[in-house]
């Protein structure tokens, strides 16, 4: 997450769309692409338009990477393919955090949030650990470990797919961790505060692999009240783990959503 955004123009992502029904965008984590979803299919059901963020897969590597200048990319592309349209917007990691943004400032019909915890604090403290190493020739290795702890339960194939697709861009990493690198623990909490102004009329969803506990849970539900907070697989791919059940999970999200 980064702070204030640019005034850089928004950019029409690489992108891919299939599938008939309500519009859902799926965006992927930070160093991968929209290839991360291919394992999920709700296109029986929706209308798909999957991503690439600024800096990754087809994408320009283009500054800022600040999350308001993301979800601002991913409403230009929206507004591209099927203008006026209001979305359901998905993201894991990364994504997670975008598309909360994009609920706090466009039109949106429902957020799910895969496996990113928002509450900046102690990533603040772990990613400032690491910046020597960030900046060093050792960084791919960093980001390779990085996800080594995070991969859980998810099956080696899956992994090894995964960990074939990432393409860690130093200066997209640290753009997008910026925030945290260079603003004092308030100026973040600041940042986060407005990057989860979602309305209360917006239906949120978390699915947590790595859960960060029950506190974690009660920080969010004050700022975001239309809130379900779900803890699944213990991995950082939850929806990798179990895609059947994710795939039934967003049809049945996006259904109460729309009564």
């Amino acid at each position: 997450m980064t702070g204030a955004p640019d005034t850089a123009a928004p950019l029409v992502l690489a992108h891919d769309i299939a599938g008939s029904g309500p519009l859902l965008v799926l965006i992927h984590g930070i160093t991968e692409n929209r290839a991360a979803w291919d394992p999920i299919d709700l296109t029986a059901d929706f209308e798909v338009l999957r991503v690439d963020v600024r800096g990754h897969g087809r994408s320009p590597v283009q500054a800022p990477f600040d999350p308001l200048t993301l979800a601002a990319d991913v409403h230009a592309t929206v507004e591209a393919v099927r203008p006026g349209v209001v979305p359901i917007v998905v993201g894991h990691s990364m994504g997670g955090v975008i598309a909360t943004a994009y609920g706090s400032k466009y039109p949106a019909a429902a957020i799910i949030n895969i496996d990113q915890a928002l509450a900046l604090g102690d990533m603040q403290k772990q990613v400032k650990s690491m910046e020597p190493l960030l900046k060093s020739p050792l960084f791919p290795v960093l980001v390779a470990q990085l996800f080594r702890s995070m991969k859980g339960v998810l099956p080696p194939e899956e992994n090894k797919r995964l960990k074939k697709m990432r393409t860690p861009r130093r200066e997209v990493v640290l753009g997008v961790w910026e925030p945290m690198l260079t603003q004092t623990p308030e100026e973040l909490a600041d940042t986060v505060d407005e990057t989860v102004a979602v309305p209360e009329d917006v239906p949120y969803l978390v699915i947590a692999g790595l859960d960060p506990g029950p506190e974690y849970g009660e920080w969010l539900r004050g700022r975001i009240p239309n809130l379900t907070y779900e803890v699944w697989q213990k991995t950082h791919y939850p929806h990798l783990v179990e895609p059947e059940r994710f795939v039934a999970r967003v049809k049945e999200f996006a259904a109460a959503a729309g009564e």
